[in-house]
């Protein structure tokens, strides 16, 4: 599957590649972003640097770096991933570099990757688990139009203690709905 490319107002969204490797590696490095993320696993820089060079490759999954319109510094990555055509339903995942929160990059990757898979892929569904202790991208989750649709009740760590994951969910008509309005 080649990955596209999409542009947005204040972002464009580009397949990953092996020169990207020095920002995902600062990105896993980052003990607030794995904690918001639930990100338990531990990589080597020889796996960051395999993975940018491949994961363009993969077939089951689109991985996008998040850059800023007229620069090509990796900003973080949105990604969908476990897509399955015959159930028209995809996972997504949002990752963003410690300097890049807050600035509106991931609500408008978010909006660029919703309107490739329900225009683009055609899915029928998008769904996403946020931990609790984010609440922060819960609520960004919600005013895009994702429900929540259950808890995960103690799935991740945080740190000694643990957290539940909160599932949610995106339809197609409630994504067209949205458009709407």
């Amino acid at each position: 599957m080649r990955k596209p490319s999409l542009e947005g107002e204040m972002i464009k969204l580009r397949p990953i590649r092996a020169e990207d490797a020095d920002a995902v590696w600062e990105m896993v490095q980052d003990p607030e972003g794995s904690r918001l993320t639930g990100t338990s696993t531990t990589f080597t820089r020889a796996q960051i640097d395999a993975w940018c060079a491949t994961v363009a490759e993969l077939d089951d999954r689109i991985d996008l770096a998040i850059t800023a319109n007229g620069s090509d510094e990796y900003l973080g990555e949105i990604v969908l991933n476990d897509i399955d055509a015959v159930v028209r339903r995809a996972n997504l995942r949002l990752v963003m570099r410690p300097g890049s929160r807050g600035r509106g990059y991931g609500t408008e990757a978010i909006q660029l990757m919703l309107g490739l898979a329900f225009d683009g892929l055609g899915l029928h569904r998008v769904d996403l688990d946020v931990l609790s202790v984010n609440p922060r991208a819960r609520a960004l989750y919600e005013n895009l139009g994702f429900r929540v649709e259950g808890r995960l009740r103690d799935a991740y760590r945080d740190g000694e203690r643990w957290c539940d994951g909160i599932v949610m969910g995106l339809l197609e008509d409630e994504y067209r709905a949205g458009q709407l309005g």
